[in-house]
């Protein structure tokens, strides 16, 4: 098949959480234009709708549904659900792209902010796939693409909270991966280092101010590590997650794909 098609993911409802940041938008995008109906959802009702009349350049309005919300929050998650199947249907994929960054080294970590990580980028993103995750067992199909990170592969300094995070979502897609196979659903997920988006730029800020460099030197100090030379595009992890979501990634199953610039290689 074409993986990129117009017609890929037609006839497909695909769910994105954190539509509104880098990643989220480019994967939003990417996903109207193979022929997939999609809910948006974020927090930041401005954006949400932006982002809304952006996708009107790609697909039809009636194949989008956009819809705050606040994924920490059982009810909106609900909400969620209720709208976006009364509108489409059946939810049959499912791009998990919300998450925060932050935390110190462990001697200074915050235990309110290790909640706050583990509440964003693990809990909330486990309770909203395990409502959709129930109904595609009725339907005996669906695909479940979870952004973690090369952070949830390795640990590096200071980073011990997001890490954390990210290490629980990749082990939670490797384990629910092998039962929810044997529904004809796939579980996946993409694993970025630096992207070139606000988490990163904020990162490399973290980072020249600790060091006492330039916003400009700190990044050319991370980009130095990697053998590409260069930023992974946020529209380079969305062809990945919709790779993943469409019928050419059949038999992919329970992966972690690394996008690192052959900065991680095992």
């Amino acid at each position: 098949m074409a993986i990129f098609a117009q017609d890929a993911l037609q006839g497909r409802h695909i769910l994105i959480t954190g539509a509104t940041g880098g990643i989220g938008s480019e994967t939003a995008k990417v996903l109207a234009d193979m022929g997939a109906k999609l809910t948006i959802t974020g927090r930041n009702e401005e954006k949400l709708h932006q982002l809304k009349v952006d996708l009107y350049d790609i697909t039809e309005e009636t194949n989008i549904c956009a819809i705050a919300a606040d994924l920490s929050k059982t009810e909106d998650i609900d909400k969620l659900i209720e709208t976006a199947e009364g509108k489409f249907g059946f939810i049959s994929g499912l791009a998990n792209v919300a998450g925060i960054s932050g935390g110190s080294t462990v001697d200074q970590l915050d235990l309110e902010d290790i909640k706050k990580i583990m509440e964003v980028n693990y809990f909330s993103t486990f309770q909203l796939t395990q409502a959709i995750y129930q109904k595609m067992i009725k339907q005996e199909q669906g695909s479940i693409v979870n952004v973690s990170s090369l952070s949830g592969l390795r640990g590096t300094y200071g980073n011990s909270a997001y890490a954390a995070s990210k290490f629980a979502m990749t082990g939670w897609t490797q384990s629910m991966a092998v039962e929810a196979i044997q529904h004809n659903i796939r579980v996946n997920a993409v694993c970025p280092g630096y992207v070139n988006t606000e988490m990163a730029r904020n990162g490399f800020k973290k980072k020249a101010e600790k060091k006492n460099m330039s916003f400009e030197e700190a990044k050319q100090d991370s980009l130095d590590t990697i053998p590409s030379g260069r930023l992974t595009e946020p529209t380079e992890v969305a062809n990945a997650i919709a790779f993943l979501l469409t019928d050419a990634a059949k038999n992919i199953v329970g992966e972690s794909m690394k996008i690192s610039g052959g900065n991680v290689m095992r």
